[in-house]
C-alpha cells in the first residue's frame, strides 16, 4: 500500500471507514491530519472520516492556548481543540499531547478546570495518546 500523505509505499494503517482505501504510516498521520485512537478497538480515521470534537464552543478572539500561550485558530480544527467539561480551555493538539505524555492516565485533566473523566474521555477519542504511567 502507497502512503497517501508522503506517497511512499509500505503503509500499514488503513483507516477504519468500511468504503474508504486510504492508508498511511503511523509518522505520516499526525502531519495529515489522521487520527490514531490509542484505546481499544484501536481504531485509526483518514482525515474525511477522522472524529470531530461535539462540543458547541467558538473561541473568542485572542483566545490563546491554555498551555503555551500562544493563539489558537478562531474555531476547532485537528490542530486546535477545546475542552468538552468547561468550553473555555482551549490548546493545541501537540500542547495536550505533550502535557498528557507527561502526565500520565492517573492525573492528566484540563489544565483550566481539571475536569477529568470527560476530558480524558474526549481526549482518548480525539487520538491523543495518553500513557499508563
Amino acid at each position: 500500500q502507497n502512503c497517501f500523505i508522503c506517497g511512499q509505499s509500505g503503509a500499514t494503517i488503513s483507516c477504519c471507514e468500511t468504503d474508504c482505501d486510504l492508508s498511511f504510516h503511523l509518522p505520516c498521520a499526525k502531519q495529515g491530519g489522521c487520527v490514531t485512537q490509542f484505546m481499544p478497538p484501536y481504531r485509526s480515521f483518514c482525515p474525511a472520516h477522522s472524529p470531530e470534537q461535539t462540543v458547541e464552543a467558538t473561541p473568542e478572539p485572542g483566545t490563546e492556548c491554555v498551555i503555551c500561550m500562544e493563539p489558537v485558530e478562531d474555531r476547532k480544527t485537528f490542530t486546535t481543540m477545546v475542552c468538552p467539561a468547561c468550553k473555555t480551555a482551549w490548546f493545541h493538539r501537540d500542547c495536550i499531547q505533550n502535557q498528557a505524555i507527561h502526565s500520565g492516565f492517573s492525573i492528566f485533566c484540563c489544565p483550566h478546570c481539571q475536569n477529568e473523566y470527560r476530558f480524558l474521555m474526549e481526549m482518548f477519542i480525539m487520538g491523543i495518546r495518553i500513557p499508563r504511567r
